[in-house]
Formats: structure tokens, C-alpha cells, sequence
């Protein structure tokens, strides 16, 4: 029987056709897949505003049955005194929206609060944006909006 000899000058690897198709492949998914990781942040965004807006109402409500009125604050200076939040996450460096309060438009605080969550600013993280939404507001009757207009009227993601 003769005796077969290895191949010769048979590297074990891969190609260099082998490793681009592969690049192009990954390149693909990774492009495929970035929008849909966006929206998802940005649906996390909005559920951090929405809640960090429900937590900031229960505060003045307790401020409320203390003071038969409302608080209007806006930045850090509410927060320092009262515990009043005015950021979305657990920090204001991690935040995307900043919350802050005024009198509802026509009433005074003893009558009606609204809080306003912006996307983005100075004190909290400037480069995020939400060309959808925009700020969401929600005032102590409970009313909700989405960049000024009832959330009825909104686009489904804001609600």
C-alpha cells in the first residue's frame, strides 16, 4: 500500500475573500440592526421621563397637603431644599429629560401644578434629543401631553 503524503504548502486559516464576505455580513446585521436599538432607547427615555413626572407629582401632592399649595421649581436649587426631583435618572449626569414646575396656564399654584419634562438642556445630558415627543407634561388633574398637545393627539410611541 503506498503511503499518501500530506498536501503541500497547505496553510490552515481563512481566506482573505473568506474574512471580507464575513465584514460585509456583520456590516450588514450591524446596519440592520441600529435603528431598532435607537427607538428602543428612546422609548427607554420616555418610560424614565414618564416615570420620574409620576414621582415628581406624588412629591408635590405631599408638598400640597403640607402647604395647601403647589411648588414651582425649575433646575437644581427645588431639589436641594424640598427633595423635589428635577432630573429623570438617578442622577442628573445620566438623565436625559429635566423636570420642572410651574402654575398650570391661568391658575395659580394653590390651584394647579404642571410638570414639564424637557429632553436634553444644560444640567442634565445636552446631546440627547426627542424630535417626536419633545417635552411630556403632566399637571395635578392629571392631564398629559406630548410636546404641548394631548397625548390623544400624539404619535402612539409617546403615549
Amino acid at each position: 500500500m503506498p503511503v499518501s503524503s500530506p498536501p503541500a504548502h497547505r496553510n490552515p486559516g481563512f481566506t482573505l475573500i473568506e474574512l471580507l464576505v464575513t465584514l460585509c455580513i456583520i456590516g450588514i446585521l450591524a446596519l440592520s440592526a441600529y435603528p431598532l436599538y435607537y427607538t428602543t432607547v428612546l422609548k427607554a427615555k420616555r418610560a424614565e421621563a414618564k416615570t420620574a413626572l409620576l414621582r415628581a407629582m406624588q412629591q408635590q401632592e405631599r408638598y400640597y397637603s403640607q402647604h395647601n399649595r403647589y411648588r414651582a421649581y425649575q433646575g437644581p436649587s427645588a431639589g436641594d431644599d424640598r427633595g423635589l426631583i428635577w432630573f429623570s435618572a438617578d442622577s442628573a449626569a445620566a438623565s436625559a429629560y429635566q423636570i420642572s414646575a410651574a402654575a398650570c396656564r391661568g391658575q395659580s399654584l394653590e390651584q394647579c401644578v404642571e410638570l414639564s419634562a424637557t429632553p436634553g438642556g444644560a444640567l442634565v445630558d445636552s446631546s440627547y434629543q426627542d424630535p417626536l415627543c419633545g417635552t411630556l407634561s403632566l399637571n395635578s388633574r392629571g392631564e398629559k401631553t406630548a410636546a404641548g398637545a394631548p397625548l390623544e393627539q400624539a404619535p402612539d410611541v409617546c403615549r
